[in-house]
């Protein structure tokens, strides 16, 4: 049996949902060891929190720059193999590209970072390194998310010709309408988050979601996107047109401010013999649609449970099932780190992480445009 993986991680400390998440994940298949990293900017929180998951205070660091340095002094047996990067996304960019050109495996939340050149800046640094680079669009990692591809892919319902991606959140509903203090959730702050708050954090998942499922590629975006104060600069909803390069065409409906609802992310792609339905708050649950039958109704097999608590829960709308789907993304990565077989669709990579920048970059220029059709780069 091969090594463990030797995982470190930026950010994600504390009170941290997403820390919570990619820590679970990383155990579940028994294939990484966290070993240390930067979970606060503070430094007793970050002493603190490594003391209680388990983590010796030498393989603390204040910040990332001397994280890098002094784990490049470690013998190859203990130094860090790949890091976990869970921070807000203006610091996404600077720590991926340190990490890299010091020869360091990535797994990144998305979005990637927060301009599409710096997407694809980090691209040519991993295709010239040979390193592996994953992106964190969880969802792609259900597996009956993978069903639906398999079964697209197999001809279950035909050649495709509808897509329809919904995304609705309510979190921010609160938030938004508090003016003096709306800027100090860190999306909604440019500064922080980019040039989108909706759109980045959730549509990107939708956009990506679609293409992993029906291998296609989206190659038109008008959106219409909704700020609903003059003095926000983030969008907090949005609906946008899309169309793929072979002419099928579809629909992305993403909203923060959907009040009461949780994490309601639904996916329906439609075929010429039928359609497959899924949502994300049921996601061992997929419906098959064919014409002039009963709809069918196929379940999943029960989740791995042994490493959740009561000390794990996450938001309303996000199931247990999550952390499985988390798990598999970096069960994926570990394979190509070990340079074991692997497919492709295992985990997104640094190509999608690009593509997603790309579509956030788009949607908002096709609004501020006056709502017309941009093309996406599909080099």
């Amino acid at each position: 049996m091969s090594k463990k993986i030797k995982l470190g991680i930026l950010g994600g400390g504390g009170n941290s949902l997403v820390g919570i998440l990619h820590r679970i994940a990383a155990k579940m298949h028994d294939k990484y060891d966290i070993v240390g990293g930067v979970f606060s900017r503070d430094w007793d929180s970050n002493i603190e929190f490594a003391n209680q998951i388990g983590i010796s205070s030498e393989r603390v660091y204040a910040d990332y720059e001397i994280m890098v340095e002094k784990e490049l002094k470690l013998p190859d047996e203990q130094r860090m193999q790949v890091v976990s990067i869970l921070t807000p996304n203006f610091l996404h960019y600077s720590m991926a590209k340190s990490l890299l050109e010091n020869g360091f495996h990535v797994i990144c939340e998305k979005p990637l970072t927060t301009t599409h050149e710096e997407a694809k800046e980090l691209r040519s640094i991993v295709q010239k390194s040979g390193l592996v680079f994953a992106v964190t669009y969880t969802y792609t990692g259900y597996p009956t998310i993978r069903k639906i591809r398999d079964m697209i892919s197999e001809g279950a319902i035909g050649e495709v010709q509808k897509v329809d991606a919904q995304y609705y959140q309510g979190w921010i509903n609160p938030i938004i309408h508090q003016g003096e203090t709306r800027m100090d959730t860190w999306r909604l702050d440019p500064k922080k988050s980019g040039i989108s708050c909706c759109i980045g954090d959730i549509g990107t998942h939708a956009f990506d979601m679609l293409e992993y499922l029906t291998q296609l590629k989206i190659d038109k975006v008008l959106a219409d996107l909704n700020y609903l104060y003059d003095d926000n600069k983030m969008d907090i909803d949005g609906s946008i047109l899309i169309r793929c390069t072979n002419g099928v065409k579809g629909i992305i409906r993403t909203s923060q401010i959907a009040t009461g609802e949780n994490n309601n992310f639904a996916v329906m792609i439609y075929g010429k013999k039928g359609g497959l339905k899924w949502e994300q708050e049921n996601p061992r649950v997929l419906y098959y649609m064919q014409e002039g039958k009963e709809v069918q109704i196929i379940e999943s097999d029960n989740i791995n449970n042994d490493l959740l608590t009561k000390d794990t829960i996450l938001p309303p709308g996000h199931p247990d099932e999550i952390y499985d789907a988390m798990a598999n993304i970096y069960n994926g990565a570990a394979k190509a780190i070990n340079h074991q077989e692997y497919d492709h669709s295992e985990f997104p990579t640094i190509i999608d992480g690009v593509r997603g920048m790309n579509f956030i970059e788009s949607v908002v220029e096709s609004h501020e445009k006056g709502n017309v059709w941009i093309t996406i780069d599909n080099k």
